[in-house]
């Protein structure tokens, strides 16, 4: 097992979401195909769409707030955190944080240039808030600017290699990196998941999304070897992840 461990994760690309020990049932469940979210052939509007879907899905089952609550606890100890949020997508966690906690600061990020403008209209301004556009696997920032660095709900976008490169900068850049993403359930539990996806998916772009990255997540498996493959001094605790979003504490020991 350990042997097939080390010779996976030197190819890291080649590795199965579900990790190197995943099922040959667990290696059909996933694809190469992208969410409208990446790509580039599809408008706006439609990306748009599934953002503020995300946002509003994010309210209505209390996720916004049951992630801030998982970053605060992280940074418990330290007086004025410096908190980066990777990924950002609508902002809303941020924004959370800024109501939550009265003397953090915030560095907001995403990829997208759109994203990016769209939470400087309602950030840009804030005292405590600064808005960049800035790549997770590339962080702009010294060795330990951080306290925390947060990545949530966007982790599984990543190709393997990638997704390595955001625990080396994250646990570079941050003392702490703490990813929230979808749970990857077991296979039995996933075919249902997609099952009540599917009829949805070509009418409603965030359906859509959801069946692909549904597709896309990691299992607890994947995200020791992708970790591991970045540096093996990064020690990565790992909550939850059957029906709740799984979170994955990376830190270098």
């Amino acid at each position: 097992m350990m042997a097939y461990m080390a010779q996976s994760i030197t190819d890291i690309d080649r590795m199965p979401r579900g990790g190197p020990d995943a099922s040959c049932v667990d290696r059909l469940l996933q694809t190469d195909r992208l969410e409208y979210l990446d790509r580039d052939d599809v408008d706006d509007k439609v990306k748009r769409s599934v953002i503020r879907a995300l946002e509003w899905m994010g309210e209505l089952f209390g996720n916004t707030e049951r992630f801030a609550r998982i970053v605060l606890d992280e940074v418990a100890d330290v007086p004025d955190p410096k908190i980066l949020e990777l990924g950002s997508g609508h902002g809303g966690l941020s924004r959370k944080l800024l109501e939550w906690h009265p003397t953090a600061e915030l560095t907001v990020t995403d990829i997208e240039t759109q994203s990016v403008a769209a939470i400087a209209g309602e950030l840009g301004e804030h005292p405590r808030a600064t808005v960049r556009e800035m790549d997770a696997t590339a962080i702009d920032a010294p060795d330990g600017h951080f306290d925390l660095a947060v990545f949530t709900l966007s982790f599984h976008h990543l190709s393997p290699a990638l997704a390595s490169r955001v625990f080396a900068e994250g646990t570079r850049a941050a003392d702490k990196l703490v990813i929230i993403d979808l749970p990857r359930p077991p296979s039995p539990l996933h075919i249902v998941r997609l099952a009540t996806m599917l009829p949805l998916a070509p009418v409603l772009p965030f359906v859509h999304d959801g069946v692909i990255s549904s597709l896309r997540c990691y299992s607890p498996s994947a995200l020791r070897a992708l970790a591991a493959h970045a540096d093996p001094a990064i020690a990565v605790e790992l909550r939850n992840g059957l029906f709740s979003p799984q979170v994955a504490v990376a830190r270098r020991g």
